[in-house]
């Protein structure tokens, strides 16, 4: 067996052993978090409500250019997931909301409707064929991890959703943001881009980008 074969399988022995010798890992967020997660805190100083979130009851405010609202529970917030793999968030979305074309680079997505209608899709990264649908109360959505993805309230009444994901932190990237509310030159986002300088200028003003 080679030296890089013998690193891979201790490596892959240690990662066992520590997931079947500890049941959880809380999140220490007095310290930073890190690629692997934040610190475990001390078993001693764990409690119940470690493990119990209660920010997702609350309707959040859909006051804003996109009139929608995502509350996460993610382990910044929810710290008894940390180093489980899993997190959820809440989806508001006001008639006329939507979440516009975004990527979670860190995980896959699963939302089911509870309260409106909801037209989601994403566009697969092979062939760029795109999956739209309509959801209704009860229906559930899958969005692979990483691939671009919408929301959009389709309906007359606010629209309510709940999300899973299969990672404590999914992360997000916004598109429209990425591309425009920010200091990305103007001429190098044409110059990437279809679109034009004056109507590049014209939507960094509106997302409150610069150059």
């Amino acid at each position: 067996m080679s030296v890089l074969q013998t690193l891979v399988v201790l490596s892959f022995l240690f990662t066992s052993s520590y997931g079947l010798v500890q049941d959880f890992c809380v999140g220490e967020l007095s310290l930073p978090d890190t690629p692997a997660g934040y610190a475990c805190k001390k078993e001693s100083t764990v409690t119940v409500d470690d493990f119990t979130f209660s920010g997702l009851a609350a309707m959040g405010n859909t006051s804003n250019i996109i009139k929608a609202a995502v509350t996460p529970a993610f382990a910044a917030q929810f710290p008894g997931i940390n180093g489980l793999g899993v997190s959820m968030a809440r989806l508001d979305l006001a008639v006329g909301g939507v979440v516009p074309l975004h990527t979670h680079p860190a995980g896959s997505e699963i939302l089911i409707v509870v309260q409106g209608t909801i037209c989601a899709g994403f566009i697969s990264g092979g062939g760029n064929k795109v999956y739209i649908k309509n959801l209704k109360k009860g229906d559930i959505m899958a969005f692979p991890q990483g691939l671009l993805h919408f929301q959009l309230n389709a309906g007359g009444i606010p629209a309510l959703a709940f999300v899973s994901f299969s990672s404590q932190s999914p992360g997000l990237q916004i598109t429209d943001f990425a591309l425009f509310a920010n200091d990305f030159p103007t001429e190098l986002v044409a110059a990437t881009t279809f679109l034009d300088a004056a109507t590049i200028k014209k939507l960094k003003g509106v997302l409150g980008g610069t150059g």
